[in-house]
């Protein structure tokens, strides 16, 4: 197991009395707190917090020299970024109540109680984590550039939504809290996922798997491994997944189809930290990082009963949404120059020069498939190419094929299978069929940038039907 520290920055103790110290220490380091600072001397303090950073605060409020109350105003004047948590006696509260309007973050009583205790630290530390997060996305903002562009180098884009998303994953890289990235097949999700990971600073593996399909007895043995003897078969230990991405990353794809059982053992490794491999009675801690993916809309899921509420707000501390391809297709020029790149590397061959009507052709297609499907239709077509141009028949008969189907991409409203054509209104005054026919040859010849026979597509006809159509209208 990992021994990085958690926080990475201590969390300061300070209290006159050692037996307490101790106390508050040992119950910290048994929930996975492992790096802690104490202070018996109240003096000592402001010293300790102007040469470290510190991640949250315990502070008595009884104490010689310099009691908890005045601590609290200097530490607040100083550094207002740390929270404070009091530590009172149960006569005091009132007080505490009063610490806490002048900045205080919360207050526990003695003798404290174990799970108040962690959980109260446990809340100052998202406090303070959610502050950095906040702080680095508005330093984002204000700069309009990537500190790390090279970590997105495998990532084709020149889209402002995606240098957005790229700010955003910089802003939360470091961060401990679970991230869940939302988008449609074949958009790039397990790439943005490794890409966080690069940008953690985490030592540990990226370790990636498919949880779609998987029954809970095969999920838990994949994520938490087993004892030697749990179950026939089991003739060794088997370590799962969870302990492989030790200090790093796990990255739990397609996350939406997780059975209902399944969801209950993640939802627990969220919470706690915890873990139990089949056929052992004692759990085990984890420190990787969750990172999970779904094609699905999990608030929707969770309207239907199928994903569990708590898990869905437990997994989308973070949230990354996609777009499809359809909504970058600004990017179309520099992807297509790049999978022809990699395909001719591939097949050893001389890159091919995509014709010019490649990429009006492309525009008016959906991309039910996204990056993927364009990256396969180039591949295909460049191991088809012999020399010259690059042909468009592998791209024609793949329009051809989805317009035959007449199969809706996900989410895209202009492509309704409702009756009638979503975003089609007429004027009070209905134009003749003659102008109306003209009005649509005008606009498909302006879609596809001039080109017949992408225009022809687009409404259905021939090529010479409309060339016909065009000599017409110049005619008259």
């Amino acid at each position: 197991m990992n021994t990085r520290p958690i926080p990475p920055y201590p969390i300061l103790i300070v209290d006159d009395e050692a037996a307490i110290l101790l106390s508050v220490d040992t119950v910290l380091q048994m929930t996975g707190l492992n790096n802690v600072l104490t202070c018996q001397d109240s003096r000592q303090v402001m010293n300790i917090l102007a040469s470290r950073p510190v991640e949250a605060m315990l502070l008595d409020l009884n104490m010689p020299h310099v009691d908890g109350r005045e601590l609290l105003g200097q530490i607040n004047q100083a550094f207002p970024e740390i929270p404070v948590i009091i530590v009172t006696g149960a006569v005091e509260i009132e007080t505490a109540v009063q610490c806490m309007k002048l900045g205080a973050f919360d207050y526990v009583v003695k003798p404290v109680e174990d799970e108040r205790l962690v959980s109260a630290v446990h809340r100052a530390m998202a406090f303070r984590e959610l502050k950095r997060e906040n702080l680095a996305l508005k330093q984002h903002i204000l700069s309009d550039s990537l500190e790390q562009p090279e970590a997105f180098a495998d990532i084709v884009t020149r889209n402002k939504k995606m240098l957005a998303i790229f700010q955003y994953i910089e802003s939360i890289a470091q961060t401990s809290q679970p991230v869940l990235i939302r988008g449609e097949t074949g958009v790039g999700k397990e790439l943005i996922a490794r890409v966080l990971h690069e940008l953690s600073g985490l030592k540990g593996s990226f370790v990636a798997v498919n949880v779609a399909g998987l029954d809970d007895s095969v999920f838990s043995d994949t994520l938490f491994g087993h004892a030697k003897g749990a179950f026939t078969g089991a003739e060794s230990e088997r370590q799962g997944l969870i302990e492989k991405a030790s200090g790093g990353t796990l990255f739990l794809d397609e996350i939406g189809d997780l059975s209902p059982a399944s969801q209950v053992k993640l939802l627990r490794l969220l919470q706690e930290n915890e873990f139990f491999p089949l056929g052992r009675d004692d759990p085990k801690r984890t420190d990787a990082r969750i990172v999970a993916s779904t094609n699905v809309d999990l608030w929707e899921q969770q309207k239907t009963g199928k994903f569990r509420k708590d898990l869905n707000f437990r997994l989308g501390t973070h949230r990354i949404y996609l777009p499809p391809l359809r909504e970058r297709l600004d990017d179309l020029p520099l992807l297509i120059a790049h999978f022809l790149e990699q395909a001719a590397t591939a097949l050893n061959k001389k890159i091919p020069t995509p014709p010019e009507e490649l990429v009006p052709l492309l525009r008016n297609y959906p991309f039910p498939g996204n990056v993927r499907e364009l990256k396969t239709l180039l591949f295909d077509a460049a191991s088809r190419h012999k020399d010259g141009i690059l042909a468009l028949d592998v791209f024609e008969a793949q329009i051809r094929r989805y317009r035959s189907r007449e199969e809706p991409a996900a989410g895209d409203e202009e492509y309704s299978t409702a009756p009638g054509i979503e975003g089609l209104t007429f004027p009070k005054k209905l134009p003749t069929i003659k102008q109306a026919a003209e009005l649509l040859v005008a606009e498909a010849m302006k879609r596809a940038n001039g080109n017949q026979t992408i225009a022809a597509s687009m409404l259905g006809i021939t090529q010479q039907a409309l060339s016909k159509r065009l000599k017409k209208s110049e005619e008259h």
